[in-house]
Order: structure tokens, then C-alpha cells, then sequence
């Protein structure tokens, strides 16, 4: 009987996983669409997280043990707490809403795919973590991938700034997700209380640097409904249901789920944004998503010992 009850907590688990990477999949069409609609990228990213915290933000307050934790907090961890809000919001999302007004969604998905690849490379040069031959070949594997899909390997006019956004965005998220690490394995916090305090600092900060730089622009009832479905669906419930799905998944099981919004973007982009999806993309995405999984799923696996 409790082999039942297990299985089906594990099934439970695995199909809201899914789903978290099913919304967070459609984040990057609604975004789009937003985009398109003249919304300013770093405003609209803005005003998303800044909602997002605010509905997250009861949760900490109001439960008295992560208020007791929130009331105790020395210092040096309110710092850790205010530099992952600048690097994975204001900065990660920042960039990633900026390179969207002027990339395909596929092209940019597919870049920020590389933030394993740049977590073990400062794994092997800080020494933190060791380098296998797997591990290698999954770098290799990514590399070939980028190629095909970018081969010919030409820029279009305008892209040029989207790929310098792009690129901040996936050097800051490997950043933030190395700073993320330390501060949940070093100061052994909640994560409802780490992201609460860092997404609400990060995104109230771009929404200011979004009004200053780029003002509100003009903001009808549509938009202000897409803005509070990113924020409260796809940002606030879907952190949540992720979180519940951690404690039963195992973390090769949560990387391979989160593996599946590589092909899902592109599909998603493919069909209510008419973005290209030919063979040589597919191609290029297949062999990016086999490359990253392997880089993500090697320390996981098993070593002989001599």
C-alpha cells in the first residue's frame, strides 16, 4: 500500500513539474507578444517581478517562523540576499526581456542553455568541482549544436544588441545560480524567504531603472492582464508547485524535466509566433538539449571506486 502511495506522490510530483516547465515555456510567447505590444522590455520585466514578490512576499511575512528567520537575518546575509536580486533579476531578467524586443525566442532559450556549460567551467577552474571526460563531451556536444543552429553564422540587422543582451543574460543567470548555491547551502534558508526578499529587492529595482530609462509607456487593460498572469500564474504559483515537486524529485530527475523547455519554447515560438523551426534548428536544438542534460546529469551519476 505505501508502494502505491509513493508512486503516485512521484507521479503527482513529476506532472507538476511539467507544468511549471509548460508556464514557464509560455512566459517567453506572452512576453513576446507584450514586446510587440511597445511595452518597455526592462519596465515590463519590472513591474512582472515586482508583482510576483508582492504576492510571495505574504507568505514569508505571515508565517511566523520564516518572520522569525526574516527578523534574525545577520548583516552579511541581507547582502547575499540584495546581490542575487541585482544579478539574477535585475540583471538576468533585465537583459533577458531587452535581447527578447530583438531576438527570437528559440535563438535566445538556446543561449542561456549555455549556463551550464559556463557553472562547470568555473567548477574546473576554481577547482570546486572535478572534470570528466563526460562532462567534456557534453561541452562539445552543446558547441556543435550552437553551430548548426546558427550556421550560416551571420548576424541580421538590429540583432547585434540582442545578442549582447543575451549574452549578459546568460552570464549573469550562471552567476546568480552560482551565488544562489553558496547562500542556500551556506545560510541554510527557506527558499520561499531567499526568493521573496531577493526577487522583490531585484525587481523593484528594474522597474525603477525601467521608468527612468524608458518610462511606462501605455499600458491598457490587456497588457496590465498579461503582466499579472506572468507575475501571479507563471511566476508566483509556478515557483511555488516547483518547490513542492523538489521534495520528491530527485535532482536528475528535476534538471531532465527542466531540460524540456529548451524544445518547448521552440515549439510554442514556432506555432503562435511564426518564429522558423526547420530541420537544421531542430536539429541544432536536439543536439544543445543532449549536450546541457549530459553537462547537468554527470555529477549525478554513479563513480567507481578503486
Amino acid at each position: 500500500m505505501s508502494d502505491v502511495k509513493t508512486n503516485k506522490t512521484h507521479i503527482v510530483a513529476v506532472s507538476q513539474a511539467l507544468l511549471v516547465t509548460f508556464l514557464w515555456s509560455t512566459s517567453w510567447v506572452l512576453i513576446k507578444v507584450g514586446l510587440k505590444a511597445d511595452l518597455p522590455p526592462v519596465t515590463f520585466a519590472g513591474l512582472r517581478y515586482s508583482l510576483a514578490a508582492l504576492c510571495l512576499l505574504p507568505f514569508a511575512i505571515l508565517n511566523p517562523i520564516h518572520r522569525q528567520t526574516l527578523g534574525q537575518l545577520p548583516a552579511r546575509t541581507w547582502w547575499e540576499l540584495i546581490g542575487l536580486g541585482v544579478i539574477f533579476y535585475t540583471l538576468t531578467q533585465g537583459a533577458q526581456f531587452v535581447s527578447l524586443s530583438f531576438l527570437p525566442s528559440a535563438t535566445l532559450s538556446l543561449l542561456l542553455n549555455f549556463s551550464p556549460i559556463f557553472i562547470a567551467v568555473y567548477g574546473m577552474t576554481s577547482h570546486s568541482e572535478s572534470t570528466s571526460l563526460t562532462q567534456w563531451g557534453g561541452i562539445l556536444v552543446t558547441v556543435i549544436g550552437a553551430l548548426i543552429y546558427f550556421a550560416p553564422l551571420s548576424i541580421e540587422e538590429g540583432q547585434t544588441a540582442g545578442l549582447l543582451a543575451g549574452l549578459v543574460a546568460l552570464s549573469a543567470n550562471a552567476a546568480s545560480s552560482i551565488f544562489g548555491r553558496y547562500i542556500n547551502t551556506q545560510d541554510k534558508l527557506n527558499p520561499l524567504v531567499v526568493t521573496s526578499v531577493s526577487m522583490g529587492i531585484g525587481g523593484i529595482l528594474m522597474l525603477v531603472i525601467g521608468i527612468l530609462t524608458q518610462g511606462m509607456g501605455r499600458l491598457n487593460l490587456t497588457q496590465w492582464a498579461l503582466i499579472g498572469w506572468l507575475a501571479v500564474v507563471n511566476t508566483a504559483i509556478a515557483f511555488t508547485l516547483w518547490n513542492k515537486s523538489l521534495q520528491t524529485l530527485t535532482a536528475v530527475e528535476s534538471s531532465i524535466i527542466n531540460g524540456t523547455m529548451l524544445p518547448q519554447i521552440a515549439v510554442l515560438a514556432w506555432i503562435f509566433l511564426g518564429e522558423p523551426l526547420g530541420g537544421k534548428e531542430i536539429l541544432g536544438l536536439i543536439f544543445v538539449l543532449i549536450g546541457t542534460l549530459i553537462v547537468q546529469l554527470w555529477r549525478y551519476l554513479p563513480t567507481s571506486k578503486h
